[in-house]
């Protein structure tokens, strides 16, 4: 969705959600989410994530925080789900190496992800492709 979300939540609260024009985005996303290690089993918290200013401004995709924890000014772990990796690409493909090149950049002791995130999306189109 293109639109502001914060837009749109206080067109619902003001009960004017008609009033609103939404926006969306075309292209394909992809979202890898990292957890903490051990999850959904036990799992520590309080590892510090390194990595989030690099993605600041970044133009491919954006940082979710789920299980995150602001401490000492230093982003820490909280949750098993601690944050989500989401980017866009002119296609699956593409979206896929972006969010994955978003993952690159953060890190912390015990980081877990799975690495096949949209591979049955790239298969079935390259199923559908030879038919």
């Amino acid at each position: 969705m293109k639109t502001d979300l914060v837009d749109v939540m206080e067109a619902v609260i003001a009960e004017r959600l008609a009033d609103i024009s939404l926006a969306w985005d075309e292209r394909p996303a992809i979202c890898v989410v990292l957890t903490a290690g051990g999850y959904p089993g036990k799992y520590d918290t309080g590892h510090a994530i390194t990595g989030l200013d690099s993605l600041r401004n970044w133009k491919d995709g954006v940082v979710f925080h789920a299980g995150t924890a602001l401490s000492d000014h230093q982003y820490v772990t909280k949750g098993g789900r601690v944050l989500g990796v989401t980017a866009t690409g002119a296609n699956i493909k593409g979206a896929i190496s972006a969010a994955y090149a978003g993952v690159q950049k953060i890190t912390w002791a015990g980081m877990h992800y799975r690495r096949d995130i949209g591979q049955r999306a790239v298969s079935h189109l390259t199923d559908n492709s030879h038919s």
